[in-house]
């Protein structure tokens, strides 16, 4: 299987567009949230019908993971922790989003939510328990930040990553995990956009302007990841 990986595309048009026109060369392509762009100078709804559209023609090409990032929440639960309501609501062939999974010839593929606070913590630990139940050959987790404390949580000056994912992937030790959010990690010393946590692969591919977009490309057959910028 080849995969293609991007983060943080932050309502990156051009990014989105090299993405659609990319997408049938692979048979999967993951988005490791972060798609809309809290600082933009178009208002959220405006942002999520574009890349509404986006997704679903990208995923009539080839499967799609879409995970949700800190810029992506348009709504507040019963905890007044903010989720991402409008990515949960985008129906299209071949799209998989927070809280959802498929199996594909081996591979489980699980889709966490960016978590704002202990209910949706909980609820993404519970969601990730679960599918450990399936007993897949081979697991691979979207998951927005990256575990913190190794490379592709690295600033340029700290580690600002994801101290509660380093237990759970300690815990439940999946084979992938592919992440963003810190955007500077491939391009600082000391960073990285691949890293191990055990047993685990862990990916950031960072974030760059223009196009294309800082990607990873992974090949499970010939088990080999390249990244490019």
């Amino acid at each position: 299987m080849k995969i293609l990986a991007v983060s943080d595309l932050h309502f990156g048009l051009t990014q989105f567009d090299w993405l659609v026109q990319q997408a049938e060369h692979y048979e999967l392509v993951i988005i490791a949230g972060d798609l809309l762009d809290l600082g933009g100078h178009l208002d959220l709804d405006s942002q999520i019908t574009v890349v509404v559209k986006y997704l679903r023609a990208i995923s009539q090409k080839t499967r799609l993971l879409v995970c949700s990032g800190n810029h992506d929440g348009d709504e507040k639960n019963e905890a007044q922790e903010f989720i991402a309501r409008w990515l949960r609501r985008v129906r299209a062939a071949g799209l998989v989003v927070d809280g959802g999974a498929v199996e594909v010839g081996g591979l489980r593929l699980s889709v966490c939510p960016w978590w704002d606070g202990p209910s949706t913590r909980e609820a993404m630990q519970k969601f990730l328990r679960a599918e450990q139940g399936h007993s897949p050959a081979t697991w691979l987790w979207v998951h927005h930040a990256p575990p913190d404390g190794v490379g592709v949580s690295w600033t340029g000056k700290e580690h600002a990553g994801d101290a509660f994912l380093v237990g759970i992937i300690q815990e439940l030790r999946p084979d992938f995990v592919f992440s963003g959010h810190i955007h500077n990690s491939p391009f600082r010393e000391g960073g990285a956009w691949a890293s191990r946590i055990g047993q685990t692969w862990v990916f950031n591919p960072g974030r760059q302007h223009g196009a294309p977009p800082a990607y990873i490309a992974l090949d499970l057959e010939q088990r080999s990841a390249r990244w490019v910028s």
